[in-house]
């Protein structure tokens, strides 16, 4: 490699996609390019063009990820939810997965071979988060990037009958985690009947309508905060499924004394509309949360909040004037 730079900058974007998967936080998924391309210059030598050079990058960042994984262990909470019988209904908060972070579609979309828009949903990176790491590894190099069993058991120093064994567990249990209509969900960009649908929600929130948002929600609609976001101080995710456990869960917003003054910027997160949602405090409007709405028509099937901490990954500014 003659320019590593220039040889290897075309990658950075998928790797990062790549990483975002594995780790399921696009802040860490940067982190761990960076990790993956420092890796690969100080290996270069060893580089002897057997493979192409975006299948020995992507080698290299998994296994960085794999050793990062292992150095920083994670477990899933334990959440006391609702019941179901319905396995498309059932409880999928994806803020369950206390690091999923959301990312901007603008860092997704370019490389449609690469960047499935079902794989880097919301749903299919919370679900996988709870696929041990090695299983994680080896379904998204069998099914999401289609290396071979061999290739992939060459990236991960096993055995293709290892491999295979880790995808069919990893598909059995990522079955149990993934709604069955998810693949109706996929839009890879904004409809007229979608923009008019977040307009009114928009509308509904900067004017505290809570009429207006009881007519936009779905009656079985399902809202989940992660900690900190949107005002929730708990150290733990909530969730509520319903309209009207939704509408009670959010009525301070909505009405009161203690009700907020909005402003609200459109974005798009993971292939959905997404809203970062400014409050007022003392002469300006700061960084409140970002929610992310996943549309039926023309209402809201489920909305999803995450902190202010996520805003710098879409280019918000912290606060309004």
């Amino acid at each position: 490699m003659t320019d590593f730079a220039s040889e290897t900058e075309p990658y950075r974007h998928e790797l990062r996609v790549h990483c975002y998967r594995m780790l399921g936080s696009f802040d860490e998924a940067e982190d761990l390019v960076q990790e993956t391309l420092l890796r690969a210059w100080r290996g270069r030598s060893t580089y002897e063009g057997r493979a192409s050079l975006r299948a020995w990058l992507y080698r290299i960042a998994t296994n960085a990820c794999l050793d990062h994984l292992d150095a920083h262990p994670r477990e899933l909470p334990t959440l006391d939810l609702p019941v179901t019988h319905d396995s498309d209904l059932a409880p999928r908060p994806d803020v369950a997965v206390p690091w999923l972070q959301p990312a901007p579609d603008s860092a997704l979309q370019p490389d449609a071979v690469v960047v499935a828009l079902e794989t880097v949903e919301l749903a299919f990176l919370a679900a996988i988060q709870h696929l041990s790491p090695r299983q994680r590894a080896a379904l998204v190099l069998r099914d999401v990037l289609g290396w071979s069993a061999r290739e992939t058991a060459s990236a991960l120093s096993t055995t293709p009958a290892s491999v295979n064994s880790n995808v069919l567990r990893a598909r059995a249990e990522l079955k149990e985690h993934l709604p069955t209509r998810r693949t109706e969900w996929a839009s890879a960009s904004a409809s007229d009947e979608e923009r008019a649908v977040v307009a009114k929600y928009v509308k509904a929130l900067v004017e505290h309508d809570e009429a207006a948002f009881a007519e936009l929600l779905r009656e079985d609609v399902r809202c989940s905060h992660a900690p900190g976001a949107g005002g929730h101080m708990g150290a733990e995710p909530t969730w509520y499924a319903g309209r009207a456990a939704v509408l009670e869960g959010w009525a301070p917003a909505l009405h009161g004394g203690d009700a907020a003054e909005f402003r609200v910027v459109e974005t798009r997160a993971n292939g959905l509309p997404a809203l970062a949602t400014y409050a007022r405090t003392v002469g300006e409007f700061r960084a409140f949360g970002l929610v992310t709405l996943r549309l039926d028509g023309d209402r809201v099937a489920e909305v999803t909040t995450f902190g202010p901490e996520v805003f710098p990954a879409f280019d918000l500014p912290p606060a309004l004037a």
